[in-house]
């Protein structure tokens, strides 16, 4: 009896750069609580890395799914091996060989707890990059003008109606 598998799937020599790419992607759609489990020393594990975060609604868990399948797309142009709930988008799983993604809707990651199922593993927890700082001058400079315009236009209103009335 023959069993069917799935092709053999390819490995990269360093997965790190993949997980780099996964957290721009997650970030980019402002995903929060975003570990990284390095599952490497543990010799029953399932792959390099488990990045693991969470999202505010469904809408928000399919569009960091969208978006690190982009980031990864256009850096790497690896695709993922396999996703898994996107219909139902309470937890995907993405499966990049060395790299697995999981994005969870956070009464769902309580639930399960897989930090808690690989305690052993090595935890990194990601901080969310710093926003750019916004630049105040420029809107400083935009509501001066505006003032200005609008004390220009109200001073020619007022002459108007001061030679209306001579």
């Amino acid at each position: 009896m023959k069993i069917k598998s799935k092709p053999a799937r390819k490995k990269q020599t360093d997965s790190f750069p993949l997980v780099e790419c996964v957290v721009k992607g997650i970030e980019e759609k402002k995903g929060n609580e975003i570990v990284c489990l390095d599952l490497k020393k543990n010799a029953s594990s399932p792959c390099d890395y488990f990045v693991i975060c969470e999202a505010n609604s469904r809408t928000q868990v399919q569009a960091i799914a969208g978006s690190v399948e982009e980031f990864i797309k256009k850096e790497t142009g690896s695709r993922p091996w396999h996703v898994e709930g996107l219909q139902n988008a309470e937890w995907v799983l993405m499966d990049y060989v060395d790299v697995v993604v999981h994005i969870f809707q956070p009464h769902i990651r309580q639930h399960f707890g897989l930090e808690d199922m690989w305690a052993d593993a090595e935890r990194r927890e990601i901080k969310p990059a710093p926003a750019p700082a916004k630049r105040k001058v420029a809107a400083k400079t935009k509501a001066k003008k505006v003032t200005k315009k609008k004390t220009a236009s109200v001073k020619k209103i007022v002459k108007s109606k001061i030679k209306r009335k001579k």
